[in-house]
């Protein structure tokens, strides 16, 4: 197993100060998000924790956790490794998604405030400028902080709350297609933003509903393809 992913992650040792289980838990989450750790990859405890200089039992307690939230099968006798996500299990999550933002969208436009539209424009740019360097990872991360801010914007904290639960999922599923969506999305996004701005719900709405669309027939057409 190649350890380049992990040094680069890490930058050393986990650092103590935050509980250990934890702290390993999110570092190998993260590394299976930005797609570091593909799905299929064989996760070996004693490789993992050489690497995070730290001892088996955590790193165990973390692949038990990641085994729980469906990010990691164990397979007795095998060994643990990466959860590879069926259609079925991405169609629903992004079925889930767009309803989620649709709404979201729908209501930012009739509650956002000017410096939360603000702040859209500036996510954006930052998205845009992550796309022109061809950065995959911040493409990925700008893409789940404008998805968060229009969710932000609506003032509904329950959506918040179950949007939240989505968005790890979200993004894992979102990094292979990031580089083939492209400006595209942005430019999706961009409508979106001047929509809300515009207080138009209903096109706010339609816009972040097809735009979700799109995102979901992208990930379909990369694993049929």
């Amino acid at each position: 197993m190649t350890t380049q992913p992990l040094k680069a992650a890490l930058s050393g040792r986990v650092q103590r100060p935050v509980p250990l289980r934890e702290t390993v838990y999110e570092t190998i989450l993260n590394l299976i998000i930005t797609r570091e750790f593909p799905p299929g990859r064989h996760l070996v405890e004693s490789e993992l924790a050489e690497q995070l200089g730290v001892s088996r039992q955590p790193v165990r307690e973390a692949l038990q956790r990641l085994s729980n939230e469906g990010w990691v099968d164990l397979r007795p006798g095998y060994g643990a490794f990466v959860h590879t996500p069926t259609e079925s299990e991405a169609d629903q999550l992004l079925a889930v998604r767009a309803v989620l933002e649709t709404e979201a969208a729908r209501l930012a436009a009739l509650t956002a405030l000017p410096e939360q539209v603000e702040h859209l424009r500036e996510l954006w740019r930052a998205g845009v400028a992550a796309v022109d360097d061809v950065d995959v990872d911040s493409v990925v991360t700008a893409n789940a902080a404008f998805h968060r801010g229009v969710i932000e914007a609506s003032g509904n904290r329950v959506l918040a709350e179950l949007a939240e639960q989505v968005d790890r999922r979200v993004r894992w599923y979102y990094a292979p297609i990031a580089r083939s969506r492209g400006m595209a999305s942005w430019h999706e996004h961009a409508e979106i933003i001047e929509a809300i701005a515009a207080g138009s719900a209903g096109e706010a709405a339609r816009l972040m509903n097809d735009h979700t669309e799109r995102t979901r027939l992208t990930y379909h057409d990369r694993v049929d393809s």
